[in-house]
């Protein structure tokens, strides 16, 4: 087998192994050793992923199809490959994975295996989504992430997080109805669910020309996979699933799998149907909407994790408006904006850590002044703040760049202009959290803190040197790309 199917096939096969190691182990020691299976596992598909990309890039191939246990070449047998953008979502889906394991050794005492065994599920579900080839593939896995992401959310038993898993239950219940229908109405008129077939049926319907079975389809996926992507005005769950979950399933929650169940089906969606422009106005207005909104809220709230969660709400509303720009730079920049999402949203759910680790609180009228007794923590999350807000050299200027550029070129200029002025309002709201938690007069009661230690300390120095390290290296990556052909 060549050497890039048997990286291929790790994708699926890594995180089965896992499980399996992990539900094996006496109770005791599978308790103990369960968290460093995990971050192996996640620095294995770090390695994977980024050892593929570049075997795909020296092949001048820009995919890769393999199976798993049959001849690909006989008919009817399943189908997967993986591309240079699935490659950098399973870079992500790594990288989150090992940040959401350095925070769980800090905050889990508990349940660690079974905490393992969920997180190595929902890895597979998100795997899955990226590497199937057809879209009835696409909602299986996607139901897999659902079902793991709801257990993760609950599994603590407090009130909160139980309240906060039955809310993500219930929305993402509806969605898998909106989608699944869709899917079947897609089925109706194409008869085949596969990317190529249904690709080459959308093209056949140009012009206005699809049934109308086509467009309640449309509408259905796009309902379901916003309530995925906690895009307005689907985005009521994601601040309670966030405040009330571990902050290591919330690092996975808006590092990553709102982007791979909600984001990446959109890219799916209008990569399948690219001439339908619906579609794309549909997702700019959406990414407009969840732009604002999401600002507007994220200033209301007290609790940091509130603030951070509907900052993702925002900052998804960018990645809608890269995807509907319907061009190879509006998805460039959506792909980039993903990756710093992840690293900067993986930062700030750090410092929350570092924050409840330290003062047993979230509240940030609580705290106040800790600059001085938490300089790490305080400087990691300016680093943040600032590429979340799109101010150079941070690695976030960088991608809103490109959406911003594509949407210009595409002759969408309003919606250029507001998501350009619309980054004063993340800036507004991050002000008001950094001030009131780092900046003024520190309370007595903090009088002794010290700065957090081991893995989320890591954590937090890690991701602020790859926000600066990406930010200032990125002209290189945008060489690259020119030299593939790609931009």
């Amino acid at each position: 087998m060549h050497a890039m199917a048997y990286i291929a096939v790790s994708f699926f096969v890594l995180p089965l192994i896992i499980i399996v190691i992990n539900n094996l182990l006496p109770k005791k020691l599978a308790e103990r050793m369960s968290l460093y299976l995990a971050g192996a596992g996640a620095i294995l598909q770090i390695a994977t992923s980024v050892t593929e990309f570049f075997l795909l890039s020296a092949s001048h191939l820009h995919e890769y199809e393999f199976s798993l246990l049959w001849n690909i070449k006989k008919v009817g047998s399943e189908r997967f490959s993986v591309t240079s953008l699935s490659l950098v979502i399973l870079f992500c889906i790594g990288f989150v994975s090992f940040v959401s394991i350095l925070i769980a050794n800090q905050t889990i005492e508990k349940k660690k295996t079974s905490y393992v065994n969920l997180f190595m599920t929902l890895v597979l579900g998100m795997n899955g989504m990226v590497i199937v080839t057809d879209l009835f593939s696409l909602y299986v896995f996607l139901e897999i992430v659902g079902i793991s992401s709801f257990i993760l959310i609950a599994m603590f038993q407090s009130e909160e997080s139980l309240e906060g898993a039955f809310k993500y239950l219930v929305m993402s219940a509806l969605a898998s109805i909106f989608i699944l229908t869709g899917l079947s109405f897609i089925f109706m008129q194409t008869g085949s669910l596969q990317y190529s077939q249904v690709r080459t049926a959308a093209l056949g319907g140009q012009g206005g020309s699809q049934p109308v079975l086509t467009y309640i389809a449309f509408i259905l996926l796009i309902a379901g996979f916003a309530v995925k992507t906690g895009a307005v005005p689907f985005h009521s769950w994601l601040p309670d699933a966030h405040q009330s979950a571990n902050t290591a399933v919330s690092v996975l929650l808006s590092g990553i799998v709102i982007k791979v169940a909600g984001i990446y089906g959109f890219i799916i969606l209008t990569n399948l149907f690219h001439g339908v422009p619906a579609i794309n106005m549909t997702l700019a207005i959406m990414g407009i909407v969840s732009i604002i909104v999401g600002a507007l809220f994220a200033l209301r709230q007290d609790h940091f994790k509130r603030i951070v969660a509907y900052s993702s709400v925002s900052q998804m509303g960018y990645i809608l408006l890269g995807i509907s720009a319907g061009s190879m730079l509006g998805l460039l920049g959506a792909v980039v904006h993903i990756f710093n999402h992840a690293t900067f949203k993986c930062t700030l759910f750090s410092n929350a850590a570092a924050l409840h680790e330290q003062t047993g609180t979230l509240d940030i009228n609580e705290m106040g002044g800790l600059q001085s007794k938490m300089p790490v923590t305080g400087f990691s999350n300016i680093a943040a703040f600032l590429s979340t807000a799109g101010i150079p050299p941070f690695a976030g200027f960088w991608s809103k760049l490109l959406i911003i550029m594509a949407l210009w070129n595409n002759n969408s200029r309003v919606f250029a202009g507001i998501a350009l002025f619309s980054s004063i309002l993340t800036a507004a709201y991050f002000l008001r959290m950094q001030k009131k938690v780092f900046f003024g007069k520190l309370s007595d009661k903090y009088t002794k803190l010290k700065e957090v230690g081991g893995s989320i300390k890591f954590a937090e120095i890690m991701l602020t040197a790859v926000i600066i390290a990406v930010g200032i290296g990125f002209p290189l990556v945008l060489l690259y790309l020119k030299g593939r052909g790609i931009l």
